[in-house]
């Protein structure tokens, strides 16, 4: 059973969202005030994720994501952003954060989200000893649009990525996320060309069980069911590169937010493209929006990147 800490100066914050976290997994919630409070209680309690509101007095949510990253960094955490805080949340990201869910969007997107990075944590620790004897890497994969898919082989990229020791815990798990995304995107914003106001309208009938979903009508009919993803992964000491490209119709790539806008962070601006964004060393597409390459490199200011 994960335990989660949940860092909000606002108790009725705090209790919203340990109830959205106990009603939709199987956890243990503590709570926090502040960043002081938090650290002071993770030495009662090792919690497995940090969930923490951005502006708090005494410390808020940037120092403590500094403050965690040097102290705890195989604790990932999660922010929570409210309208004005978008800079911040871009600079806690920057330094460390894993992800983040918009106050606004708390019931649908924090259970979800939360369950990924947990997800992608437990995986990171379990990297087999072999791997750390591997020089390099290089595979291509072509995909069905299943999103049963995309997790094993964010699990396989981490572990390699992991043995090569390219970067430190935070910085494998925000390589995962960013690479989880660009699939996703691939998926269903590209190959079953299923839009952004689609997604929100279906809500979790979009891969949901029992009734022929969204993604199941589209994945059966054409043109979208001859589409395949494909993607090319290199990694090797210095850097992993990735090369996702998909068979839709592409995107407008000069509506692609620039490097630090903190105005991507918003929520219909495209929440995976600012992760991808801000969690990637490079990011660029091809002209027609179809294919995406991913640069993550070596940071040898990252503490004990084999660990």
């Amino acid at each position: 059973m994960a335990t989660i800490l949940v860092v909000d100066d606002s108790a009725v914050d705090r209790r919203l969202v340990g109830g959205l976290l106990e009603k939709s997994a199987v956890c243990t919630v503590q709570y926090a005030a502040n960043g002081v409070e938090a650290l002071a209680r993770m030495k009662e309690v090792a919690p497995d994720l940090i969930v923490t509101d951005l502006n708090m007095p005494t410390m808020d949510g940037l120092e403590l994501v500094k403050s965690i990253r040097a102290r705890h960094p195989d604790v990932p955490l999660v922010l929570v952003t409210a309208y004005g805080s978008e800079a911040l949340a871009l600079e806690a990201l920057e330094h460390g954060a894993a992800s983040y869910v918009p106050k606004s969007q708390l019931a649908e997107r924090l259970p979800r989200t939360v369950d990924e990075v947990l997800a992608m944590a437990r995986t990171d620790r379990g990297a087999k000893q072999l791997l750390t004897c591997l020089v390099r890497s290089e595979f291509q994969f072509v995909l069905d649009n299943d999103p049963a898919m995309i997790d094993p082989l964010i699990d396989l990229v981490q572990q390699i990525v992991a043995g090569m020791g390219l970067c430190d815990f935070t910085g494998r798990l925000q390589t995962g996320i960013a690479l989880k995304e660009a699939l996703l995107n691939a998926v269903f914003h590209g190959n079953l060309e299923i839009s952004r106001e689609q997604i929100q309208a279906v809500g979790d009938r979009l891969i949901g069980e029992g009734d022929a979903s969204l993604a199941d009508q589209r994945r059966s009919q054409p043109p979208y069911c001859g589409r395949r993803v494909y993607v090319y992964v290199t990694v090797s000491p210095a850097e992993a590169r990735f090369v996702v490209r998909d068979e839709g119709r592409g995107f407008d790539v000069a509506a692609v937010p620039v490097p630090g806008d903190p105005n991507a962070l918003e929520p219909e601006r495209g929440r995976g493209l600012s992760l991808m964004r801000n969690f990637m060393d490079e990011l660029r597409f091809n002209e027609t929006g179809n294919e995406v390459t991913m640069v993550k490199r070596r940071d040898d200011n990252d503490s004990n990147p084999r660990g």
